[in-house]
């Protein structure tokens, strides 16, 4: 931890992580264990310029499938990734691109409504983008291998110095 400015800065990564973490397997979880749901109405809700790329992906039911099963199953290892400090360097880089994904379908611009209800007013910076812009700092600043699994399984510090054993 000595790369650290102090343990209080490590600490509130750590936090965010795992706050993120359980975010991301909270919604994998629960949409793993309804059985009625699917990905359909949330991409034939989109709006804005990528609106028919996120629709063509309902036209085929095979396709729908597969999108559903990437979006619960990514979900939930993103998550564990996050919660457990595994791997946490490809967990951040694929909630990114996940939340980049959620990010274009309901881009929060002027003019745009939608079906589904928001809790407040949004112009540019939605929820979604915080915890992307969240997620970033944690790809810039891994706590994984300080406090987490990747200590152990990658062998390696935060900074990339190998461990030694103490004698």
């Amino acid at each position: 931890m000595k790369n650290w400015k102090n343990n209080v800065q490590l600490t509130w990564m750590v936090v965010l992580r795992l706050l993120i973490g359980w975010h991301f397997l909270y919604e994998g979880i629960a949409k793993l264990v309804n059985p009625n749901w699917t990905s359909a109405f949330y991409l034939l809700d989109s709006q804005g310029w990528f609106a028919p790329f996120f629709h063509s992906l309902t036209i085929n039911p095979d396709v729908l499938a597969t999108v559903d099963f990437l979006n619960v199953w990514g979900l939930i290892f993103i998550g564990l990734g996050l919660v457990l400090g595994l791997f946490t360097r490809v967990a951040t880089m694929a909630g990114i691109v996940l939340l980049a994904f959620y990010y274009l379908s309901h881009p929060p611009l002027v003019g745009l409504k939608y079906a589904s209800p928001m809790e407040g007013n949004y112009l540019v910076v939605d929820k979604t983008l915080i915890e992307l812009v969240a997620l970033a700092v944690l790809y810039v600043f891994p706590t994984g291998k300080e406090i987490g699994l990747d200590r152990w399984v990658l062998g390696e510090s935060c900074w990339g110095k190998k461990r030694t054993k103490n004698k």
